[in-house]
């Protein structure tokens, strides 16, 4: 029916056309990659492994993996290219509305930016100095987490903690938004503190926090994307922050619509202004009259 549907009705076919042209060229530069990789013999030594010349996803992801076949691979920079800009932008959006409710959390995070990056854009070395702002951001993660529930399915019958038995093909949902409020697993649960995760510790994670902070899942499941969606909320929020003072616009109900991610559900309104200290900069550069 779906097939059918995809041949028939307008919106279907341009959709249909849309995905193939985006398949095609992911496809198109895996063969290419793949031919630079082989004929190079590249290979990753440690995990800090960056190719300066072309410091590309894609040829991290050839080069880490041994066996792994183009059409996985297209799977997986499909999955943290295009998955990767709604929940981005939801978690870029739910980290400025907590940032507006909280004048000294912001004032702090804007502090961190502009003696990070001295009044530039912030570079790829910039991302583990600006530690305040990634832990804002950690801590939006917490309060609405994307996706809000997972799912997974037994492959086997098993029996889960609490004697709760499971059949071979059953669903399992898994609620990350209850487990991230729960008080009894935080406290002040439903608070917004940046700095319950310590500034000086690892950026948490599902491992180091003993599974009670899971935005990005965890296992062999896990998120692909995870470290590039924290670089780009990091280096967006942060050129945000740097040019612009926020605030929210008043009387307006926030509400909330889940799906693949938790999004407003009729957006977020407010008021926008250059920052002081970029107008106090433009001033100093101008020439005197």
């Amino acid at each position: 029916q779906i097939d059918l549907l995809c041949k028939i009705v307008p919106r279907q076919i341009k959709a249909e056309k849309a995905v193939n042209t985006i398949r095609n060229t992911v496809e198109d530069l895996i063969t290419k990659c793949k031919a630079i990789v082989d004929a190079e013999n590249e290979q990753i030594e440690g995990e800090e492994y960056v190719n300066e010349a072309d410091p590309s996803i894609l040829r991290f992801l050839l080069a880490s993996r041994e066996e792994v076949s183009s059409l996985q691979l297209r799977d997986d920079l499909l999955s943290m290219l295009v998955a990767g800009h709604e929940t981005t932008g939801s978690v870029l959006t739910w980290t400025i509305y907590l940032l507006s409710k909280d004048p000294v959390a912001l004032r702090k995070a804007q502090d961190e930016v502009d003696r990070v990056l001295q009044g530039r854009l912030p570079r790829y070395e910039d991302v583990k100095e600006l530690k305040y702002l990634m832990r804002c951001i950690n801590e939006s993660m917490r309060l609405y987490p994307h996706p809000p529930v997972l799912i997974r399915r037994a492959l086997v019958d098993d029996v889960l903690p609490g004697n709760y038995k499971v059949k071979t093909g059953q669903d399992v949902m898994i609620s990350v938004y209850n487990i991230h409020r729960s008080p009894e697993v935080w406290d002040r649960a439903d608070e917004f503190i940046p700095e319950r995760f310590d500034l000086e510790g690892p950026i948490p994670n599902e491992s180091n926090t003993d599974f009670r902070f899971i935005p990005f899942s965890g296992g062999p499941r896990k998120c692909v994307g995870d470290q590039f969606a924290l670089l780009e909320a990091i280096v967006a929020l942060a050129i945000v922050i740097q040019k612009m003072d926020i605030q929210l616009v008043a009387d307006q109900k926030i509400s909330m619509t889940t799906g693949a991610t938790i999004h407003t559900t009729n957006g977020l309104y407010m008021n926008v202004s250059l920052r002081k200290v970029e107008q106090e900069a433009d001033l100093a550069l101008s020439p005197s009259g």
